[in-house]
């Protein structure tokens, strides 16, 4: 049985994505409780897309998929940390490993690990 968990009023919950290895956060997507079930069923996180408003799997496009080690709740159980396996060569839609890959003013401070347009048929987007 799973605990209690604040969702917000859209009924959805942060979710911090950290690599098991090394402790690289890799990115931060949204899960709302059908995501979760899913992410619990299967080992593979699975998210809520705000933009396009339906349930995506993480690598489901580009193979890249994250395979769960362990899930956390923060002290309010407001916001998820999962650690997982990275398979393929990076997390974000970009190229880059982590999503985290520019510093506040902008610059690039990671190189891409992969070619989206090769993965995804488009660039930066």
């Amino acid at each position: 049985m799973l605990p209690e968990l604040k969702y917000d009023s859209n009924g959805l919950i942060p979710a911090i994505i950290q690599d098991e290895g090394t402790g690289e956060v890799l990115m931060m997507a949204y899960m709302n409780e059908k995501a979760l079930e899913l992410t619990l069923e299967s080992g593979f996180t699975h998210f809520w897309s705000r933009s396009r408003q339906k349930l995506w799997k993480k690598g489901e496009t580009s193979g890249h998929l994250q395979e769960v080690r362990e899930i956390l709740m923060d002290c309010d159980a407001d916001t998820l940390l999962i650690k997982v396996i990275q398979r393929g060569p990076g997390a974000c839609h970009t190229g880059h490993r982590s999503c985290f890959y520019r510093n506040i003013r902008g610059e690039e401070v990671t190189e891409k690990t992969f070619s989206e347009e090769e993965v995804y048929g488009k660039s930066d987007s």
